[in-house]
């Protein structure tokens, strides 16, 4: 389940209104449930860093992501979650929205291919 910040439902509505930009233009890696604020992002793992991403159309209530994206991590830490920023950077730029992977994944290198991010604002 996907719960967007306060920032995401804004950039949402401004979005209806053709007046808003894109929050969600980097993904990251969490080894938590990130919430509604980001937490638990994988950032001392490796040569970790959060992945530039594009997006679908949304279509029927959903946006997928239109890139396959690839992390590196040290291999040793299990993540489950991703989540959306505005920025490349840790630590850095406005958490938007994230949900769980598919399963599990403790990997040096983790792939999540084109259209397997599926996000809704329910």
């Amino acid at each position: 389940m996907a719960r967007a910040s306060a920032a995401a439902e804004n950039a949402a509505l401004d979005g209806l209104a053709g007046t808003g930009t894109n929050v969600i233009p980097f993904v990251s890696l969490h080894v938590s449930d990130p919430g509604t604020t980001g937490a638990g992002e994988n950032a001392n793992a490796g040569s970790y860093a959060r992945q530039a991403c594009s997006w679908n159309a949304a279509a029927s209530g959903l946006k997928t992501n239109s890139t396959a994206l690839t992390f590196a991590t040290l291999g040793t830490i299990a993540v489950s979650y991703i989540g959306t920023w505005s920025s490349a950077t840790y630590g850095a730029g406005t958490y938007a929205i994230g949900g769980a992977l598919g399963s599990t994944v403790t990997a040096a290198s983790i792939t999540i291919a084109a259209g397997a991010i599926s996000l809704s604002a329910t």
